[in-house]
């Protein structure tokens, strides 16, 4: 049986590619088609769990439906939003642990793909969000700024302005992460400790063997494998797999982005640069918008609303047809005339699973299954920059039926039961 290269690692992109490519369709009959955690799901959460399973010794596998790093998900594209700042102070938290445990798996890989950079949100002063902020900040013991009007323009003067009845909160734990790179990494860390990454393997169901126990997780082409636990972090068809094996019902509902980017006018590219003090961004107003200074695309931002259209991930337009009115609007009353607003440069299409409060799911599906199988979904666009310590937590359940350190009541599947709206 193939044993991968424990000693390299740091891999070389040539290398890492190999490592996440690697097909193992012709395993030779020594390789048992049981594991102890099988994940369902290449997605970043997947990878992530995939990763920490296998460092702590488990024999793992993860599968995915599609190629791996493909583009029909959630996981994919340029660039993702990395910040601590959040209404709900329990995300805090976490975000500070994710962010650790994002450069731990960096320097245990070799290389990079989170940049970090401060955090600005901003808004009407009396903001009830900006307030829940402040509040998640102080309980959490995050180091902030309160900007008014003139100190906000004191600190990017010919850059950002603000209506004079705004505030804005700064706060030094922000970044961008590289989303394809990030779970290229997640795979190949897993693969260095030796987890099975098999791609292009749709699972059709997931059953419980009622002879041995455990779990049988079948695919489309006639594949059986075994294993006494399973997690599945399939993103937006989480609902559709949940629903056939289970029949349970679970609102992740997904929802497809327009992501925008601007032309910075000539000889001003620099201002907004990554590696300077831009900040990446969020704004309160009328409209929810998000942002990141230029990184991906050279003389471009990144500049999103943060609302999309319904969408069945297997029927996607992916032809963007967003109203970006109130988008230019705000483009022209926040960047002096320095973004072209007139339209954005570039668009892509990308998809959240929303939950109704916006909250993750991980939990054990329960029923039949117990806490043998293992959801985590709903990751409602805000969900990325928290893959480590999701990994972590999945990996908890599965593995030992409890996570230490993180408030599960949040994000239990009973809730919505307990809460029909």
């Amino acid at each position: 049986m193939f044993k991968p290269n424990q000693c390299n690692l740091a891999p070389s992109v040539s290398e890492r590619e190999r490592y996440t490519y690697t097909r193992y369709r012709d395993m030779d009959s020594s390789c048992s088609n049981e594991f102890d955690v099988i994940v369902i799901g290449g997605g970043i959460m997947g990878s992530s769990t995939a990763y920490q399973t296998a460092k702590r010794g488990h024999k793992t596998l993860l599968l995915e439906q599609f190629d791996f790093l493909h583009h029909r998900g959630s996981s994919h594209g340029e660039s993702r939003t990395m910040r601590a700042t959040y209404k709900k102070d329990y995300y805090s938290k976490m975000a500070v642990e994710s962010s650790k445990l994002w450069r731990e798996a960096e320097t245990e890989a070799g290389y990079s793909v989170y940049t970090g950079t401060d955090h600005l949100n901003m808004g009407p002063a009396g903001s009830a969000s900006l307030k829940a902020v402040i509040a998640s900040c102080e309980k959490n013991f995050l180091p902030y700024q309160i900007l008014d009007h003139g100190q906000f323009t004191d600190k990017f003067s010919g850059r950002v302005s603000i209506p004079e009845d705004w505030i804005a909160v700064y706060t030094e734990l922000g970044g961008v992460i590289k989303p394809t790179k990030a779970v290229s990494m997640f795979q190949a860390l897993a693969f260095q400790k030796g987890a099975v990454l098999r791609d292009n393997m749709e699972v059709k169901d997931i059953r419980r063997d009622e002879v041995r126990g455990g779990i049988v997780v079948c695919t489309t082409k006639g594949d059986k494998f075994w294993c006494r636990k399973c997690v599945v972090t399939a993103g937006a068809w989480t609902r559709k797999l949940v629903g056939s094996i289970a029949g349970l019902e679970l609102p992740i509902q997904p929802v497809d982005i327009t992501v925008c980017y601007w032309k910075i006018k000539e000889g001003h590219e620099e201002k907004y640069a990554i590696g300077g003090d831009f900040p990446t961004f969020s704004s309160y107003g009328d409209v929810k918008i998000y942002g990141t200074p230029s990184l991906e695309f050279p003389g471009l931002i990144k500049i999103i609303l943060d609302h999309g259209c319904q969408c069945d991930p297997d029927k996607r337009k992916w032809r963007p047809e967003p109203d970006l009115d109130s988008l230019k609007e705000w483009i022209e009353g926040r960047f002096l005339g320095l973004v072209d607003g007139c339209a954005p440069v570039s668009m892509q299409s990308c998809m959240y699973s929303m939950t109704p409060d916006e909250d993750y799911v991980m939990d054990f599906l329960g029923g039949e299954f117990g806490e043998n199988v293992v959801i985590g979904g709903g990751f409602s666009g805000h969900g990325f920059k928290m893959a480590p310590v999701v990994g972590k937590i999945l990996a908890d359940l599965a593995l030992t039926g409890h996570a230490d350190g993180v408030e599960l009541k949040h994000f239990r599947i009973g809730r919505f039961e307990e809460n029909p709206q």
